[in-house]
């Protein structure tokens, strides 16, 4: 739906991150698919905007450019994303998944106490990062299939008939569309998180997104154990197969539920501050913010 653009502020002299909608959406601003982007983008930005959790990344300000092109301002933020972090580094650690899950939880539920669903959660919109003295901060990103679910305004916005959403984390109601979404959906897709960050896998592999989706419905999933020799225990496995329950009434109610289930866990090592410290003075010693051109 977008590019996002590496930016400075003029007067402050800070980096951003610029997200405008892709210009060959908006060829033809007729079309279902541009509308459709439009409304998106501005609905991600506006729901975005009104959240507080500092968990969920940070709008700088939002708008339309002289020549029509739809932006919005985010902060730029040094890291990597869930899915990034485990493809170039491994399954984590139970201890650091457990502190990255948690964090994800105060944003989501944040978005909840506000009535919206994220609906799209996944590895590449949780993102790791270095924020201040901090290492390892959680930011969620992409709103950009939220659900509002104020009697007020119940828009989604999809076209009629397409199931919104990534296969690999999608809930099945979400895959059926029988009108069930809400706080458990994204449960769901937070489980299916948990699952990649400690074994690498995805819940269910198959080779087509229809397969994929199909699985979801109907077919149980493995604990994480059994997909890893890494050493999961037994109680993160149920917390986890708790969140990938088929029917929405049988996982965690919503995220602050997840969360204190997740504080609950009796771990023989922890994720401490001097152990992210370490990590990223191995793996990201330096920023890598690019060099700025000079605007003229």
């Amino acid at each position: 739906m977008g590019e996002v653009w590496l930016a400075e502020h003029k007067t402050l002299a800070r980096p951003a991150a610029i997200k405008i909608v892709r210009p060959d959406l908006l060829a033809d601003g007729s079309s279902t698919a541009g509308a459709q982007a439009v409304k998106r983008f501005a609905r991600e930005a506006q729901a975005t905007a009104g959240l507080r959790s500092p968990n969920t990344v940070e709008i700088y300000d939002f708008g339309v450019t002289g020549e029509g092109v739809f932006y919005y301002v985010m902060e730029y933020l040094d890291g990597f994303d869930l899915g990034t972090l485990v493809e170039r580094h491994g399954p984590l650690p139970v201890s650091r998944a457990v502190h990255l899950l948690r964090q994800a939880c105060e944003s989501l539920e944040d978005a909840h106490q506000h009535a919206l669903i994220h609906r799209d959660i996944k590895p590449a919109n949780i993102f790791a990062c270095r924020l201040g003295t901090a290492n390892d901060f959680v930011k969620v990103l992409d709103f950009g299939l939220v659900k509002d679910q104020r009697p007020t305004e119940m828009t989604q916005l999809t076209v009629d008939g397409l199931t919104t959403g990534t296969p690999a984390y999608m809930a099945p109601e979400m895959a059926l569309q029988n009108g069930d979404v809400g706080p458990t959906t994204d449960v769901y897709a937070l489980g299916c998180v948990a699952y990649w960050l400690v074994t690498g896998k995805l819940v269910f592999d198959d080779t087509t997104p229809v397969a994929m989706i199909v699985s979801h419905v109907k077919n149980e999933p493995e604990p994480p154990s059994a997909r890893t020799e890494l050493p999961i225990p037994a109680e993160l496995d149920a917390i986890i197969l708790r969140c990938l329950a088929k029917d929405p009434a049988d996982r965690y109610p919503g995220m602050q539920a997840l969360a204190d289930a997740l504080d609950n866990l009796q771990l023989s090592d922890s994720w401490d501050r001097g152990h992210a410290r370490d990590w990223w003075a191995m793996h990201r010693p330096d920023s890598t913010l690019p060099e700025l051109a000079q605007a003229s």
